[in-house]
């Protein structure tokens, strides 16, 4: 075997293992990169990209043909900067094997024995499949075999109501498919009831037949005729089956028990400084146990790792700041504190105002003022949380992001400016929200400006 050596040996591809590699080998680093899939990862290949893509072409009107092109399109475009071939140029070592540790500090890629300082775990995750009898004996779609559709489904029965499921679903359907969602708990269920409330709804009414607290039993059947026994004795038969029902981390075939790392059946377990149980090796996105599993999370665990493997500096995580959204329509976009986790943290010390989308003059002249909000939760003159329903929620949540992350106090947010109009004046309309009370219902302070009145000449 051909022995290598390197500063940081990095397992995986996707984003945060990218991110690693990019910004160690430009700092000087010896870096080595092992990646037995797609480079790009997740992400790229079959989740955030081409999902993105397949819900623009269900919007706009394309085809099912026409829209699966342009995924495929997407992924090449964006592909280059994530290939193998641009991080060699960068000064990578790139091995396309399966990596295994066999010892605290070495790894076996193929043919090729990696002895590092230290290592970085970036394998992602993969769709989790649920134990239901029958399930393994028929064909069913995830995330990673939906984009070898060539012909849009007739019934598509989607297991999970999730992120993916609903973004799925609506996709689905204004693509003319009848799409049914089934969900054990409530869809969303980790968002803000009412702002998941009003996703189900426009969902509903475009088509989408969504049953809650219901669990599917057996699966039977065959490609084009699937059947499924519902928990409360129904069958329902469609073409197509998602299965939607969340992730699982890719830590089971590291040879992890070789090197000293502790992992739960979730992921490995890290501490703040994401270190695990060996302080030689790293682990960040997916693979972890307890964390948020979003694209931009691992882009940013990236930068704290770096700071302790080139620099040896502290540095902890803090997930307080990290926005999240569902890209349905409307969308929904969260960070910090729903309304209720708030109440049962802050008690009444919570302060939530709200501005309605349909006050929103952008969302008005573009025809987009339907039902949504954005609602804000303050505690001590400091944002804890933001829920945003209605367009672009997504990008609207990025300022609440540096709000919280700077700590910053209401006062400073409402010095922001918008240009008018757009859909950012939304952002301020609930910071004004949050002081019109304290201005034009304080008795005090029209005293106060009626006494300098009179004294002005």
């Amino acid at each position: 075997m051909k022995t290598i050596k390197a500063d940081i040996c990095i397992i995986g591809a996707g984003s945060g293992g990218l991110s690693v590699a990019a910004g160690a080998v430009q700092m000087g680093a010896r870096v080595v990169l092992v990646e037995k899939g797609e480079m790009g990862g997740d992400c790229l290949n079959t989740g955030c990209v081409p999902s993105k893509a397949l819900i623009h072409g269900a919007t706009s009107g394309m085809t099912f043909p026409e829209a699966m092109a342009h995924v495929r399109e997407s992924i090449a475009a964006i592909a280059p900067h994530d290939s193998q071939e641009r991080f060699e140029s960068l000064g990578c070592t790139v091995i396309r094997e399966d990596a295994q540790f066999t010892s605290p500090t070495r790894v076996e890629a193929g043919e090729h024995r990696i002895k590092a300082r230290r290592f970085v775990i970036a394998t992602g995750s993969r769709p989790f499949i649920p134990p239901i009898p029958g399930l393994s004996e028929v064909p069913y779609l995830t995330n990673e075999a939906l984009w070898t559709l060539s012909e849009c489904p007739e019934h598509l029965m989607i297991l999970g109501g999730g992120p993916v499921g609903m973004e799925m679903a609506q996709a689905f359907v204004r693509f003319g498919a009848k799409v049914t969602v089934i969900e054990a708990g409530r869809v969303l269920a980790r968002e803000d009831v009412e702002a998941a409330g009003l996703v189900k709804q426009a969902l509903i009414a475009e088509g989408v037949r969504i049953l809650e607290e219901m669990e599917v039993s057996e699966v039977a059947g065959q490609g084009g005729a699937i059947s499924l026994l519902l928990s409360d004795g129904q069958r329902l038969s469609g073409s197509h089956l998602l299965v939607a029902a969340g992730r699982r981390a890719n830590s089971e075939e590291l040879g992890l028990e070789h090197a000293d790392v502790d992992r739960s059946k979730d992921g490995i377990c890290v501490g703040a400084n994401l270190r695990t149980s060996n302080r030689r090796i790293y682990a960040l996105g997916d693979v972890l146990a307890g964390h948020p599993r979003f694209t931009h999370v691992a882009g940013y665990q990236a930068g704290v790792a770096i700071r302790g493997l080139l620099f040896g500096l502290p540095a902890k995580l803090r997930e307080d700041h990290i926005p999240h959204a569902t890209y349905t329509d409307p969308e929904l976009a969260q960070i910090g504190l729903t309304e209720g986790e708030a109440k049962k943290l802050h008690g009444d010390k919570l302060e939530v105002v709200r501005a309605e989308v349909a006050g929103n003059d952008r969302a008005v002249a573009t025809g987009c003022a339907g039902p949504g909000f954005i609602k804000l939760m303050v505690v001590k003159s400091r944002p804890v949380g933001v829920t945003i329903v209605g367009p672009e929620a997504g990008e609207l949540i990025a300022l609440w992001s540096l709000a919280i992350s700077a700590k910053l106090k209401m006062s400073k947010i409402a010095g922001m400016i918008a240009p008018y109009p757009t859909l950012a004046e939304l952002n301020k309309r609930v910071t004004s929200a949050y002081f019109t009370p304290r201005l034009f219902d304080n008795r005090k302070l029209k005293r106060v400006v009626q006494a300098i009145q009179r004294l002005l000449p």
